[in-house]
C-alpha cells in the first residue's frame, strides 16, 4: 500500500475509533508527518482525500476539524467519489435509440414497442481514461437526453426533471479487459479491471438507468456498523 493510502486509512480508522463527543481536530501536519515518518506533502495528500470524502474540513489558521455528522453515519467512498468534479470529465462515444430486449423490458417496466436510450461514454479522472460505461435509460421518461447531459452528470440530469433518486444497486466483479475495451481505454488486453453493474432507482421504485462499467483503476473503502444480526442469521441457516 502506498504511504498516502496507508496514512489515509489509518487516520480514518482513528477518527472512527474515537467516541469523545464535541468538536475535535487532527494534530498539525508537522506532528502527523513525524508520527508516520513521511513528508508533509504526503500528509497533505492524505488530508485532501479525507476532505474530498467529507470526513474532515480544513479551516485556515485553525487546523483540520473532524466532521462529526459524517462520523456518525456509514461511509462508502471509491476511486471516483473521492474526486472533485473538476477532476472528472466524460467523453460520449455513442448515443442511439433501440427497442428493449426482454431483460430491459423487465428492468424498466416497459413493453417491446417502447424505446430505450443506449449510450457509451468514457470517464476521465485527472485527464486519464479509467472507466468505460455502457448505459440504458427509458426514452419515455427522458425524451431529451443528449450529449451535453451525458458528458456532465446523469444524476444531475435526472434531478433536473424534478425526480428524486432513492437508491443505487451496485455489483462488483473482477475481470480482465478485452481487446475492444483495451483499445478504448488505452491499456493492455488482459489488464485487471473491475466490472461494475449499477441500477439507479427513483422514489417509488422505478429504475431510471442501468449501467455496465469497466474500471481499470478501481478501489473502494467502506466504514459501516457491524451487523451482528446478519452474522447470527447466516450462522443459523441450515441448523
Amino acid at each position: 500500500m502506498k504511504k498516502k493510502e496507508f496514512v489515509t486509512q489509518d487516520l480514518l480508522s482513528k477518527i472512527y475509533q474515537q467516541t469523545t463527543p464535541g468538536p475535535r481536530r487532527l494534530p498539525p501536519e508537522r506532528q502527523l508527518a513525524e508520527e508516520y515518518g513521511v513528508s508533509r506533502s504526503t500528509i497533505r495528500e492524505a488530508l485532501e482525500k479525507l476532505v474530498n470524502i467529507g470526513v474532515v474540513r480544513i479551516v485556515q489558521g485553525s487546523g483540520t476539524w473532524i466532521n462529526e455528522q459524517a462520523r456518525a453515519n456509514p461511509l462508502v467512498y471509491n476511486s471516483i467519489t473521492e474526486k472533485r468534479f473538476d477532476q472528472i470529465r466524460y467523453r460520449m462515444i455513442s448515443l442511439h435509440k433501440k427497442r428493449p430486449d426482454r431483460a430491459a423490458q423487465q428492468i424498466f417496466g416497459i413493453d417491446e414497442e417502447s424505446f430505450i436510450w443506449h449510450f457509451c461514454r468514457l470517464r476521465y479522472v485527472d485527464d486519464a481514461p479509467v472507466q468505460l460505461e455502457i448505459s440504458s435509460m427509458p426514452v419515455a421518461e427522458f425524451p431529451d437526453l443528449n450529449q451535453q447531459a451525458i458528458e456532465r452528470s446523469i444524476q444531475q440530469y435526472v434531478l433536473s426533471k424534478g425526480l428524486t433518486i432513492s437508491h443505487m444497486l451496485t455489483t462488483y466483479r473482477a475481470v480482465s479487459v478485452n481487446r475492444e475495451q483495451a483499445a478504448i481505454l488505452g491499456c493492455k488486453k488482459g489488464s485487471p479491471a473491475m466490472h461494475i453493474t449499477n441500477r439507479g432507482i427513483l422514489d417509488g421504485g422505478q429504475v431510471f438507468e442501468v449501467s455496465d462499467i469497466i474500471d481499470i483503476n478501481y478501489n473502494c473503502t467502506y466504514v459501516i456498523p457491524y451487523n451482528r444480526d446478519n452474522l447470527t442469521w447466516r450462522q443459523n441457516q441450515g441448523v
